[in-house]
């Protein structure tokens, strides 16, 4: 991933030097199991796990170019510095013993730090939802004005998307942690299964059950369907942003700090530009993950196709998830409501985001649904279309003067009636 989208905390798990060194940890990790069982003498174990052993990059990539195979050329860097005892290492097994282990190291830290990432940004939304519990603003479907909410009552809906995909991290994380020393093609020919068991106790993960040479992969794909999930609720909260400061609504706008400039033309220009950055990356992810699902067919015990792909698509989706959650914390943090154009909005269809109440108050009266309906139809459009204010229109209907009081109408068009429940729904947030 280029270091545009990349933040050094998520960048520091999926480096190649940070690659190397989840490969060591698991080597020494091997080692130790079989000193413990014997097989390794225990004064060279020493030596190994004492060593101060240097993941040199250049010098792996050096001998890579004559052995074509990184695991190799890794192994060969570090028993060039070792004495006698190197004969011990990687001893019994072969690559993604070590690879596929490591892996679920660096995932299980991956997604810890997503996790991270995400209970942070939902503690700031909490705080903007409890900042406007109050602000009162237009509810909308298919993009048409429908009934009122409040702001605070749309970041609930994120909320609620966040604690899910906290749980789905939490599933992730506990997916992932499985390692496996099981040998060439998963039958412990030339390794205890012992060690297996011991190595993943001491790095905190458990054995799989069975492997072929690899893991199988669809515990990659959960873990990067998790991360799909993820982006694509980012993108959501990133669209709703976007659309709210569209210049016609401009209820909420992103953060616009001195010195920005909005275009290299228009000076004018304030865009929703770190949103529509989350929109375009989350497509990105999405992207990537039908690559983890394509690396779950593997031929026979084990084949290549699913180790490039793993290379791109697995620390990229990482690296863009955790940025993007970053990117969007700011937006939060600074985003600008605008809460007179809010009441602006409300007020912009002469009173027809009414029309329910006015149906429900007739349907009351004692007329049938669809008479009732009629009725709050045909003056909402004639509001909409002649622009005249449309309890204006209703007042002057004959029906509605006999059957709805003044009171009631009051009652209809006050904007209070669609919030009186909402105190159940911000309990549910401790808001």
């Amino acid at each position: 991933m280029i270091d545009r989208y990349c933040r050094p905390e998520m960048a520091a798990i999926w480096d190649e030097e940070a690659k190397f060194a989840s490969w060591l940890e698991v080597e020494l990790a091997i080692c130790g199991a079989w000193a413990e069982l014997a097989v390794i003498p225990e004064a060279d174990n020493r030596k190994l796990q004492a060593a101060d052993l240097r993941i040199d990059v250049d010098r792996i990539k050096a001998i890579e170019a004559t052995v074509d195979h990184d695991l190799i050329a890794f192994v060969k860097s570090i028993t060039e510095q070792l004495g006698d005892e190197g004969r011990h290492f990687h001893f019994g097994i072969t690559s993604y013993d070590v690879e596929d282990t490591a892996t679920a190291l660096r995932m299980t830290r991956a997604l810890e730090l997503v996790r991270d990432g995400v209970r942070t940004l939902r503690q700031s939304i909490w705080e903007r939802a409890h900042e406007h519990k109050g602000t009162l603003c237009m509810g909308r479907t298919h993009g048409v004005h429908a009934e009122p909410v409040t702001l605070a009552f749309k970041l609930c809906v994120w909320l609620d998307d966040l604690d899910r995909s906290l749980e789905r991290i939490d599933q992730s994380i506990e997916r992932v942690k499985v390692g496996k020393v099981s040998g060439a093609v998963g039958t412990y020919a030339n390794v205890d299964p012992r060690v297996e068991r011991l190595v993943c106790m001491r790095l905190g993960l458990r054995p799989a059950p069975v492997s072929t040479q690899i893991i199988s992969r669809d515990v990659h794909a959960e873990a990067m369907c998790t991360l799909a999930l993820l982006s694509g609720q980012l993108e959501r909260m990133a669209t709703e942003v976007r659309n709210l400061q569209r210049t016609e609504l401009l209820e909420v706008s992103e953060p616009f700090k001195t010195g920005q400039r909005g275009s290299s033309a228009m000076p004018h220009k304030r865009n929703p530009w770190r949103c529509e950055t989350v929109s375009g990356l989350a497509r990105v992810v999405r992207g990537n993950l039908i690559g983890a699902l394509e690396n779950l067919v593997t031929w026979h015990e084990r084949d290549l196709a699913n180790s490039s792909c793993e290379r791109i698509v697995i620390p990229d989706n990482f690296l863009l998830v955790d940025w993007m959650l970053h990117r969007f914390l700011g937006i939060v943090r600074g985003f600008v409501v605008h809460a007179d154009n809010m009441r602006r909005n409300l007020d912009l269809t002469q009173g027809v985001i009414f029309s329910q109440q006015v149906r429900l108050a007739l349907s009351d009266s004692g007329l049938s649904y669809d008479a009732a309906y009629e009725i709050a139809q045909k003056y909402a459009l004639q509001a909409w279309n002649e622009r005249v204010p449309y309890r204006q229109l209703l007042e002057a209907d004959a029906v509605v003067q006999e059957r709805l009081s003044s009171a009631v109408l009051d009652a209809c068009f006050d904007p209070a009636h669609h919030l009186k429940h909402l105190t159940t729904v911000y309990e549910r947030f401790n808001l």
